[in-house]
Order: structure tokens, then sequence, then C-alpha cells
């Protein structure tokens, strides 16, 4: 007999899913089982926690331009997933969460795991639904998954435990109060009105120094922008999550945008006449141009991020790759140069000042020269991943993205814990291609350690081993320690920023990984040999110096101000902050002034 359970993983197969990140529990035995029936059609991955099912379902979505798909049990799995289905809902990325619940016959009774799931989920879905009959089944999940894929959001059904186990009604009879709906989403074109390609045309016509502001919506019309940028004599900044959007060889590509950004791109804005925004909904107005220095023009295909974050004259609705499309012939090329020239000269400066900081020796290894020596080794299509830490500042700022690779973090959210299952998810993806996690041993402590047992459960099924788990381990909440005393002046707090000493890399070795820890700086370039030949995944431990300074691209007189402040104050690590920050200014004044 085919039942509840047996109809969802069928209709979820029609619908194209082939994997699912879950963990089990009492409150999803029907589906569980239901899992075993249907075999090699729909793989189900067994991870730590419910959160990195989550983590890994948006992953895998944002990796694949596909919807990713999570599964938990009732009550405290549902709860566990909230976090990684907010990070694809702030990101915008398409996600269907399966969670089980009380049996009908118990709702309502205080029973044990019983939540109220529709509450609950409502702020995090777009749609939420509790299937409380066999024939609910088959519309509930359709509109979850079309409702995913057009929205570009999270979803839920929700599966009572008695229900899971009925009989299955696959053909709803044609009567009243029955319903019948199908499989399939075809995304629609959607470009703006002529009349209004010809208005953004004319502001991108009459500007004299444009610059160009990208996204992750940008993410397949990497061709297009470029087209566009050259036709427009533009610079190309990027925000985060659209760091591999472009590829950053280029001369006239400067990077990234904000306090983990370039100077390059930093002064772009400041010093352009027009903006073109394409896919991103950029958060930080600061580092745009100043409201009345800039015209601009916007392109998103969600109106809800249109002229939000900075007073764009024309917006253009419409898909990135179909409208820069349609706007390329309307665009005049730009006569004059000088305007890239000169981006492309303070990107050769930039470069100079940032391999001389990698170079400024501390106590112990500088992180930035751990992220220097890997981008020399990058393997052609690697994908890199990002934690909340300062790791990917390093990242955002020294990793050059050539053409054909992905990285992807945690944007809106910002989240700690979302680099090791989002690697995770990439390998599962994409198992030809080498896979490196950025993390911090703050992250790593929270939960990425745990997800070490996912890697060594599975790693054996991937064509190439090549997961590389980099972990910054300084024993420092190292992110927040330098927040505190950069936006309020507060010296480090050893209470709440020190962490436990962890050899990271004895652990690795004692779960058949291969371990490396690396704790002198004529060392790094070796290590990164080793793990990028490795036979098997591996786990990074770098020993970094926590007193490095992380500069900005530009810094500010409250922020100069609050940094003496917090040293006057006594922080326990003053006489390394001090030294690590005079040195990595003078090295990033230096050589600028030497390519001027």
């Amino acid at each position: 007999m085919v039942n509840v359970s047996d109809f969802l993983l069928e209709r979820l197969v029609e619908w194209g899913f082939y994997r699912v990140y879950g963990y089990p529990g009492d409150g999803i035995n029907g589906i569980m089982g239901a899992f075993d029936r249907i075999g090699d059609k729909l793989q189900f991955i067994q991870v730590r926690h419910e959160e990195m099912a989550a983590f890994m379902a948006c992953a895998h979505a944002k990796f694949t331009g596909e919807t990713g798909i999570c599964l938990a049990t009732s009550g405290p799995g549902a709860v566990h997933l909230l976090n990684g289905l907010y990070d694809a809902k702030m990101d915008h990325v398409p996600v269907v969460a399966i969670v089980g619940q009380a049996a009908i016959s118990a709702l309502g009774g205080s029973y044990q795991q019983e939540v109220d799931l529709q509450v609950l989920l409502q702020d995090v879905t777009e749609y939420v639904y509790t299937v409380s009959s066999p024939a609910a089944m088959r519309h509930v999940v359709d509109r979850a998954v079309r409702t995913a894929k057009g929205m570009r959001a999270v979803t839920c059904v929700i599966v009572p435990k008695d229900v899971q186990e009925m009989p299955a009604v696959p053909d709803p009879p044609r009567a009243h109060n029955m319903m019948s709906s199908s499989v399939g989403y075809c995304a629609p074109v959607v470009i703006p009105a002529q009349r209004d390609l010809q208005r953004a045309a004319d502001i991108l016509n009459a500007g004299r120094r444009v610059a160009m502001m990208v996204g992750q919506g940008a993410a397949n019309a990497t061709d297009e922008v470029l087209a566009v940028a050259d036709r427009l004599g533009a610079g190309i900044a990027k925000a985060l999550l659209g760091k591999y959007v472009v590829p950053d060889d280029l001369p006239y590509v400067t990077g990234t945008l904000g306090l983990l950004g370039t100077r390059p791109s930093y002064e772009m804005m400041n010093e352009c006449d027009t903006l073109l925004m394409v896919g991103t909904c950029y958060p930080y107005s600061e580092f745009l141009p100043k409201p009345g220095d800039a015209r601009g023009v916007q392109i998103d295909i969600d109106p809800r991020n249109i002229g939000l974050r900075f007073p764009t004259e024309v917006n253009l609705i419409g898909d990135s790759h179909d409208t820069l499309a349609a706007l390329l012939p309307l665009l005049e090329p730009k006569a004059d140069d000088a305007w890239r020239e000169r981006i492309e000269k303070g990107q050769k400066g930039w470069h100079a000042a940032e391999e001389a900081r990698c170079h400024v020796k501390g106590d112990l290894i500088n992180p930035q020269l751990v992220f220097w020596e890997l981008n020399e080794r990058l393997p052609e299509k690697a994908i890199l991943t990002g934690d909340a830490g300062t790791p990917t500042n390093w990242f955002a700022r020294n990793i050059a993205m050539r053409r054909g690779m992905k990285s992807s973090l945690s944007g809106s959210l910002a989240t700690m814990g979302s680099a090791v299952p989002y690697a995770i998810a990439a390998k599962f993806a994409y198992p030809d291609r080498a896979v490196i996690a950025c993390v911090g041993d703050g992250a790593m402590q929270m939960n990425g350690s745990a997800e070490l047992l996912t890697v060594k459960k599975y790693w054996k099924t991937w064509s190439d081993p090549r997961l590389i788990i980099l972990v910054l381990n300084n024993s420092d909440l190292n992110q927040v320690t330098w927040e505190m005393r950069i936006e309020s002046g507060n010296p480090k707090y050893e209470a709440s920023q020190d962490l436990p000493a962890f050899n990271y890399a004895q652990y690795g070795d004692s779960l058949g990984l291969n371990g490396i820890r690396v704790e002198r700086t004529e060392d790094i370039g070796p290590a990164w040999d080793r793990a990028l030949s490795s036979d098997r995944p591996v786990i990074f431990d770098a020993v970094v110096d926590p007193n490095i300074a992380q500069l900005p691209p530009h810094i500010s007189l409250e922020e100069a101000h609050n940094l003496l402040s917090a040293m006057r104050k006594g922080d326990p690590d003053e006489d390394g902050v001090i030294k690590g920050t005079i040195k990595s200014v003078l090295a990033g004044i230096l050589p600028h002034r030497e390519e001027k």
C-alpha cells in the first residue's frame, strides 16, 4: 500500500529533487520509512544538526540555481531549522522545508513536542501549511515548491505523524471541496518597458565616470555585465555575495565594497558621477556615492529591492541577463579612457599595498598571508565558502575569483557557523571540484567541528576528495573583538572573547582526515601545496596572530578615536594591537606612494 509519505517523496522526485538534507526523529518516522522504500531516486544526507540541514539546503540553492530541500522532525527539530531558513529567506534563495508534527488527534493538548509550527514558521516562510488529510498532500506540496521557485523564498510543508502513515490519495476525486494540482514551473522572461530602458540609457550615456555595483542577482549575466562595463568605460565593484559574478583578473574590477572591501572600490564610489546597480540589495549606504553627487540606475527582479539603498532615478524591474542584453544596444561607447585608467591605476596601488600588509610580521602568523598564499594556488573551478568572522575579511579582499569559480556565505543574516555546511553542500553538488571553507575558530567550535563527522561519513563518495577546512586559529572571537575596539571604543573583554585552545589538525587526524597544522610563516606555502594535493579532506589549522589590524578601506576619525580609546582603557592585547596596527598602516601607505 502506498501511504502519504511514499506519495510525498515520489512527488518531490517528480519536481526534480534528488537530494534531501536532514536529521531523523520520531515525528517523521513515516517519512523516513518512505526514504528506505524509494531507494536511489531521492538521496537522504544525514547531518549532525537540523540547522546544518537548512544551511546545506540554502547553499545547494545558491551554488546550483535549483531549489534546496531539508527535513526535520517535529518540535525541536523544526525549531533548529530556523537559522538556516532565515539565511535562505534573507538572501532570496528557494528552499522547501518538510517538518513533522504531533498527530492530528493530539493537537491542542500540549502533547510531547507539540509546537505551533504555523506560528513559528510564518515569518520565515512565504507559504506554510499543515497537511491535515491525505488528499491535501498533493496540492500543498505542489504549491510549496512552485512558490519557493517563483518567489525565491522559503516554504514549508508540515506533516502530522499520523497523516504520514495514512493511505495516499494520488488522484483526488473530481468533487466539491477537492483540489487537483500539477507539477511544473517555467520561469518568465522579465524585461522592462522600452521607454524605461531608454530613460536608463540616457542617464548612463550622459555619465563621464560610471561605476557598476553587482550582486548575486547578476550571477547569470556575467558576459552582459562585462559588455555593459566596456561600453560605458565603467569600473565594477561587487557585493560580497556577488564576488564570483565577474572575474577579478580584469583591471577594472575593483573587488568588494564596504568594511570588508577594497580601497579602489571605496574610491570609485566616491568619485563616480553615475551608478548602475545590478542584482544587488547591498545594505551599507554609507559606502555608496553621496546622494546628489551621482545619478543612479538600478536593475533588480524584485520590486521590493528597487530604490531602497540609493536614490536611483530609473528603476528597472527585470532579470539581470535579459535586461542588460536589452539595454546594451542603447548605450554609447565612451570616447575618453581617463576614468578607466584612474581605476586601473588605483587597482595596482591597492594590490601592492595589500601584498605589503600580507608580509607584516606579528607574534604569530599574519592571517592575511594565509589567504595570499592560497590565492596563488587556487585550482580551476574552485568553490569557496566564508563564515561570519575575520576569515571572510581576508577572503573578501585577497582571494581573486577567476572564471568558473564559485563562492558564497551567509550574506544578509551574516550568521556564524555557515561555512562548513555550505562547503559540504558544495561537495555534494559538485563532487569533482575542489572546495575550500574559510572558517574562524569561533565558528568551528560552534558547530563546524561536529560537521566534520558528516565529512567523514560521506567523503569517499566524492570523485575529487579535496574539501579543505581552513581554520584561523587565534583563540579569540576576533571579529567581535575588533568591532568592540573600533565601533564602540571598548577594550577586548576576555571573559567573552577568549576561546579554549584546541588543535583542529589533531582532531581531523583522529577522524581519518588529513590534519595540517601551520605555526610558522615559512610553512604556509608548502602546507597549501600539501592540502591541495591531498587524497582526503583536510583540516588546515593555521595558528595566526589576533592582533594584526583588520583595516577598512577608509579609516574615519571616529574609528581611529575609538581604537585609541580602547587602548587607553587597558586592552589586554594593547602592545600587540598598537604594534600590528602601526605596521599595517605603514605597509599600506608606503607602496601606495611609490605607485604614484
